[in-house]
């Protein structure tokens, strides 16, 4: 296999130095490198990198260090989901929100330009909930937009990050047994 896969890194290396060098004829000759990119229809960066070949060896090396960074976060990284602080209610029974109607949420709750939700429609009043679920600030937050008993309902449907659901399931047993119960 490793003797393949030097043939084909020998076979490609000689392919592109092959053309390079045509390309690098051509432009020697007076050709500009834009004219070069409308006849062959090769990239202006593959242009560049042909006419000067010590281009595409730090192009290379710089993507190879890129990749390489990449991969690991920094030993202190925590993931977003576990830094943000999703609210709990004490009991969905203190959780008395509309859930008819069309109402418009505060702006600290959802900053995105059609606050507006007609709970008349399931899935209106389903991204109500999420929205309200991700963003609230304070724990009226939730006693104000979201109702204990329709929560229970919608709960298997919502869309919520894993940090906030385990929250709200582990505090509310009778959620996590609604999701078991429609899966």
């Amino acid at each position: 296999m490793r003797a393949v896969v030097a043939e084909y890194d020998e076979t490609k290396k000689t392919a592109l130095a092959k053309r390079d060098g045509v390309l690098r004829a051509f432009h020697a000759a007076g050709w500009r490198a834009v004219d070069l990119q409308r006849v062959t229809g090769y990239s202006r960066e593959t242009i560049r990198q042909a006419l000067n070949p010590d281009a595409r060896l730090a192009a290379n090396v710089s993507r190879r260090k890129a990749v390489h960074s990449a991969v690991r976060p920094p030993a202190d990284y925590v993931p977003y989901g576990d830094r943000k602080p999703y609210l709990v209610a004490e009991t969905l029974e203190e959780l008395h929100g509309p859930i008819v109607g069309t109402v418009a949420l505060p702006h600290h709750l959802d900053w995105s330009g059609s606050p507006e939700y007609v709970l008349d429609r399931p899935a209106r009043l389903a991204s109500m909930y999420r929205t309200v679920l991700n963003e609230a600030a304070t724990v009226d937050d939730l006693r104000d937009w979201i109702d204990g008993a329709t929560l229970v309902r919608l709960w298997p449907e919502l869309w919520l990050p894993p940090q906030l659901r385990r929250r709200w399931e582990n505090r509310f047993p009778e959620l996590a047994a609604a999701r078991t119960a429609a899966a």
